[in-house]
């Protein structure tokens, strides 16, 4: 029987796994003081990082899955849903987590980046898969935030208790980096992939079907998230995706605009745009010049 559990509060979260509340707005877990569990489905009112040393059946993450293993770090924001799929049996939880309520960065430098933190929005088949040197640096980061936890809450505690998720999190950052470098022959070919799927596009009369294709559309199609899409063509490529659709598209018109069968207006409707005016536009800002002017001058 599937169980919905719902995680408005620190302390929620922390009675789900048989956890002391030190602090209302924080808490770091040891996932195996958990009682033994089934599948159940979770609703994050709160950030959540967790640290998995067991591989507990599948997370349904939307309509996505979680392609998870042991010291792998999963991120989960406000507002998202995961859901854990598989037999009915029992099993016993393994590992850490850091939960955090968002009232315990509001007004702190970290409040102010977070949402910059595109991890937490990821798939989890790009979750963040741990050297044992980075696994250890992850657990001596949640050492030092359990140790705030455990000291009586003054004036400096936010800052103190803010500052070092922050640490955390920068360091997740410099790993993640650290697995698009060490993942460039899987990202090389999804830049290529991603080149082929804009050729094959404006081939064909999807733009006229559904319009210009966007970075969100071209992630699904490539089975990625969007943030997590942005990101690698941006560190593959050196230029932010949706620039590198409007390249390609600029390329593609350049062709087409020799075809002189063909009113300008016409050429801007077959590459999706909905308006010419708005083609114009971005073609005189990339090239320098208008189409009618480009198709004169060559």
């Amino acid at each position: 029987m599937e169980r919905n559990m719902n995680f408005k509060s620190i302390s929620d979260y922390n009675k789900f796994n048989n956890q002391e509340t030190l602090h209302p707005l924080v808490s770091v877990i040891d996932l195996g003081k958990a009682n033994k569990r089934q599948q159940h489905k979770m609703n994050f009112g709160i950030y959540c990082v967790i640290l998995k040393d067991v591989v507990c059946g599948d997370l349904k993450y939307g309509k996505n899955y979680y392609d998870y293993q042991e010291g792998t770090l999963v991120f989960f924001a406000p507002g998202q849903v995961v859901e854990l799929e598989g037999s009915n049996d029992f099993y016993q939880p393994k590992g850490f987590a850091l939960a955090f309520h968002p009232d315990a960065i509001h007004g702190t430098s970290l409040g102010k980046t977070i949402q910059d933190m595109s991890f937490f929005s990821y798939n989890t088949s790009e979750a963040l898969h741990l050297s044992e040197k980075e696994r250890q640096l992850v657990l001596d980061c949640f050492a030092k935030i359990q140790y705030e936890l455990e000291q009586s809450i003054d004036k400096h505690s936010k800052t103190l208790i803010a500052s070092n998720i922050e640490l955390f999190l920068n360091y997740c950052t410099r790993f993640y980096d650290r697995q698009f470098i060490t993942r460039d022959n899987v990202n090389k070919g999804i830049v290529a992939k991603f080149e082929e799927l804009l050729n094959n596009y404006f081939s064909s009369d999807k733009p006229q079907q559904i319009g210009l294709p966007s970075v969100a559309w071209c992630a699904a199609a490539l089975h990625l998230s969007a943030n997590y899409f942005g990101d690698l063509i941006k560190k593959e490529t050196g230029t932010a995706a949706q620039e590198y659709i409007q390249t390609k598209l600029i390329d593609v018109a350049k062709e087409r605009i020799f075809d002189i069968d063909k009113s300008i207006s016409e050429v801007a409707y077959d590459l999706g745009f909905k308006y010419p005016q708005h083609f114009t536009r971005l073609f005189k800002q990339k090239v320098g010049v208008s189409p009618n002017k480009y198709r004169h001058l060559n």
